[in-house]
Parts: C-alpha cells; structure tokens; sequence
C-alpha cells in the first residue's frame, strides 16, 4: 500500500501537487473558521461571567468556573423539561419518518393511480400555508392545545422529507419488490420486510433533520403549551432563562443564584454562550452515528436513479 502511494506520488504532475496543496490548506482554513465559533462559545460558557463581559476570550477561558452550568441547571424544572425534549425528539422522529417512509413508498409506485395528484397537493403545501393565526384555531380545535401530541401530529409528514425518501425508494431495483409479490408479500409487508432495510442511508438523513428540528423546538411550547409546566421543553426552559437574565440585566440588576456556599453570578453573555453548548452538546453526540449513512442518502435520495 505505502509503494502504491509513493508511486502515485511520484507520477503525479506539479499541477495536480499545486492543486491538492491549495486544496489541503482551503480545507484547513474551512475547518477552522467552522470550528472556531463553536470553540469559542466552549471558552465563554466555561468563562467567569463578570470577566467574560470584558471580552478578548478566544480559544481559552481566562477564568475557569462551572458557576454558568450550575445556575442553568439549578433551575427548577430544567431536568423535567430535558425529559419532555428527548420524549418528543424521540417519539416524534421516529413517528415522522416512519409515517413519511409510507407516504414516498405509496407515491413512487407507477401503479398508484393518484400518485401525481398526492404529491402535487403535499408539494403546494411546502410553499402555501394558513398563517399563524389559522394553524393555531385549528391545533385547538383538534383538542391537540396542552397536550404532549401537540408536539407530534402537526410533524408527522415532512413533505421535503418525504421527497428524499421518494427519490431513493425510486431508484431502488424494481426487480426485487416484484419478487417480494411473487413471493405472496403485500404491500405492507414488502415495506416493512424489504424497503425499509433498503432505505436506511435515507431514512438516516431525514432522521437527523427531523431529530434537530424537535429537539430545537420552543415556539409551539410558547403558543399551545406555555401554560403547562409539565410539558415544558429545554429549550423553552433555557429561553425563560435567558429573558429573564436579559430583563435583569437592562434593568441593571444582576441575576444570582444562591448556592451552598457561595452566590453564582451569570451574565446575558455567559448565558448565551451555556445554553448554547447545552443544546448542540446532544446533537453532536447522536451525530456520528448517523454521518456514515448521511452522505450517501443525500446524494442518493436527492438523484433520481
């Protein structure tokens, strides 16, 4: 293998040299503008808070603390509201992808009469909505306000999802559904036996969009369920958090929390900066999972084969 390299190397020409060193050092320079916003935030969040306002904090705290971490989780509440996200992210990603995979089997049959008519309407839906104000009368009209399921049922098709997932199960090969039939599967069985295992680099990618989308949620908390605590998510609980410190700041006070042996004192700045690596921390962890099947359903399921 390492004499396979060196010759490649060796035959290659200044120009393709030339290119994968401008290439190596724009990778380089992507990654760490990527990165250093990020990095940054780690720094500010770990940062004593009076000594983050100064700023100059780049890579490295200046002043170690956890005081950040503990006043965010010192609130009564957070630890119920972190349930509530997981439930809902992992309930209402596995209902969404698993109801959306059955919408793009159903339209990509040639056989399904109303298949252009069914895509047509949901893709009209991606464009066009009611507003604001009609998608709430209707949420309560269906009984879904103060509700767990308000959280659930208004995702459960993803038409851009459902899209992907199309476009993948399209380019599967039509001889192996037709031997499921032959072999006395029905529809749903041929779904659920033969698509779906076909379908995981798909099913992956949309997996992750739906998964980031719940668990960064907090606006239908606001509008259906703000009045319930017990339904609460983390990144309402987080929100409260920060617009209340930022009402306090304004205000020219300064918000403590008073532990056993000493006052934790947070600032807008150091808040922002915490409660942004609370939120991306569980992304980032379920992410690597995922990232072996990513590419390959975008580039897949976004191609018809």
């Amino acid at each position: 293998m390492q004499a396979r390299k060196k010759s490649r190397l060796r035959n290659s020409s200044l120009g393709d040299r030339v290119f994968d060193i401008c290439n190596i050092i724009f990778m380089v320079c992507l990654m760490i503008v990527t990165m250093y916003p990020f990095v940054n935030m780690i720094a500010v969040s770990f940062n004593d808070a009076n000594d983050a306002v100064r700023g100059g904090i780049y890579l490295w705290p200046r002043e170690w603390t956890f005081n950040n971490y503990k006043y965010i989780f010192g609130e009564s509440g957070i630890y119920h509201a972190t349930l509530i996200s997981l439930l809902r992210t992992v309930i209402g990603t596995g209902v969404s992808v698993f109801c959306t995979a059955m919408l793009a089997f159903t339209v990509s049959r040639q056989e399904f009469v109303l298949r252009k008519f069914v895509t047509l309407f949901f893709v009209i839906t991606m464009y066009f909505s009611g507003g604001l104000i009609p998608g709430y009368l209707l949420i309560r009209n269906l009984g879904l306000t103060d509700s767990f399921w308000v959280y659930i049922v208004p995702g459960v098709i993803g038409v851009f999802n459902m899209i992907i997932i199309r476009s993948f199960i399209e380019g599967l090969p039509e001889g192996i559904l037709e031997s499921a039939r032959i072999d006395g599967a029905g529809e749903f069985t041929t779904f659920i036996r033969v698509v779906l295992p076909l379908t995981i680099p798909a099913m992956a990618t949309v997996s992750l969009f739906v998964a980031v989308g719940q668990w960064n949620s907090w606006f239908d908390v606001f509008l259906y369920n703000s009045s319930n605590i017990k339904l609460s998510t983390l990144q309402y609980e987080l929100m409260k958090i920060l617009q209340t410190t930022n009402t306090s700041a304004t205000a020219g006070a300064v918000e403590a929390y008073q532990s056993a042996d000493n006052a934790v004192r947070v600032t807008p700045t150091s808040l922002r900066a915490t409660m942004t690596i609370i939120a991306s921390v569980p992304i980032l962890i379920v992410y690597p999972f995922l990232q072996r099947y990513f590419v390959q359903g975008m580039t897949v399921g976004g191609v018809k084969g």
